[in-house]
């Protein structure tokens, strides 16, 4: 239980690793202590999750809810304080079709290839409930030379061509199909649902994406202990290449001691990169709750109520509350940040 009168502040949560056969322990190198051994493969972290059910090949299946990590609030469910606080957590964002806060936050570190794999279309979504729209982007945190994502059907590729090379275990005739776009660290990409992808090996991604983890794999590289599901990814493939240049255009806004980057602006989010110099100090008002991926540095965030200021660091998720009008962020180091808000216009973030 709640009491009544508790303030909120910014909140940083328990990470919630997920093993991957793809993963690695490359997670360590933002200061994170991962669980088991080296023989143990952490694919994902699940920075900030609030969702009702997840896929069996997936999130494992069942509900995944984040837990608050520090302050007074700490072991309280992001869920709970969503139905606790309501508006003065979440300003007037709405909610996800099922109640849940509408993003799912997440690191991926791929020492191979994820599947190649594509997230319900639109049409397809409409048509099944049990499957949810999951468009997605991944900033690039790191990456070995010569690493690759792919994004995308090649033009002129039939979908009886890629089916035929999936089903012939082609992986040269697949590889040709695929639009293989090289990444280096800093690099954002968006990959709206219904787009045909994989992320390569070799890289470390901030992934934002809608809270969905419906995900049809169309080929596994050779790997045979996962199952496919061919079928229903060739109805959700969209087969004429991304459009994402609008979503994808960056701007600049730079000042003497902050520089705004602007890396993806969708229908469900926008990812903006922060960058403020040691030492300064700024007011942070929001009128809706913000997620800050901390990448560099490290600063402290005072509420200015009863809670003592926050401290953060490289690696840590924070959400801020949309009621904190009088709070202030001090830089102790050169910091660098991913700033996840939502756009105003939007009337339904998951339409």
């Amino acid at each position: 239980m709640i009491p009544h009168n508790t303030s909120l502040y910014p909140l940083r949560f328990q990470p919630i690793y997920k093993k991957k056969v793809w993963g690695g322990r490359n997670l360590q190198h933002l200061g994170r202590t991962l669980p088991g051994g080296e023989q143990d493969l952490i694919g994902e972290s699940w920075e900030l999750a609030d969702l009702s059910e997840t896929s069996p090949s997936g999130g494992g299946g069942g509900a995944e809810r984040s837990a608050i990590a520090n302050g007074p609030l700490a072991g309280q469910t992001l869920h709970q304080l969503i139905e606790h606080f309501g508006e003065r957590l979440l300003g007037r964002l709405k909610l996800s079709p099922t109640g849940d806060f509408p993003l799912l936050v997440k690191y991926l570190d791929a020492q191979e290839n994820l599947s190649l794999q594509v997230h319900p279309s639109p049409q397809y979504a409409r048509q099944h409930p049990d499957a949810h729209l999951k468009s997605e982007a991944w900033y690039i945190v790191d990456a070995e030379p010569d690493a690759v994502i792919y994004k995308g059907i090649q033009e002129n590729v039939t979908p009886q061509a890629l089916r035929g090379a999936v089903e012939a275990n082609d992986e040269n005739a697949l590889l040709d199909m695929l639009i293989a776009v090289p990444v280096k660290a800093g690099d954002c990409h968006f990959l709206p649902s219904g787009t045909c992808h994989a992320l390569g090996a070799g890289i470390l991604v901030a992934e934002v994406q809608t809270p969905s983890d419906t995900t049809f794999r169309v080929y596994d590289w050779g790997r045979t202990s996962r199952e496919l599901h061919l079928d229903q990814a060739m109805q959700c493939i969209d087969f004429a290449p991304p459009n994402v240049a609008q979503a994808e255009k960056r701007t600049h806004i730079a000042g003497m001691f902050t520089t705004v980057s602007r890396l993806v602006h969708c229908d469900h989010f926008r990812i903006e990169k922060i960058r403020m110099t040691e030492s300064y100090q700024q007011e942070i008002p929001y009128d809706q709750p913000a997620v800050w991926m901390v990448l560099a540095g490290k600063g402290t965030i005072d509420p200015h109520n009863d809670v003592p200021p926050v401290e953060f660091s490289r690696g840590q998720t924070l959400l801020i509350p949309a009621n904190m009008r009088d709070a202030t962020v001090q830089l102790h180091e050169d910091t660098v940040w991913l700033e996840v808000t939502f756009p105003q216009t939007k009337t339904d973030l998951l339409a």
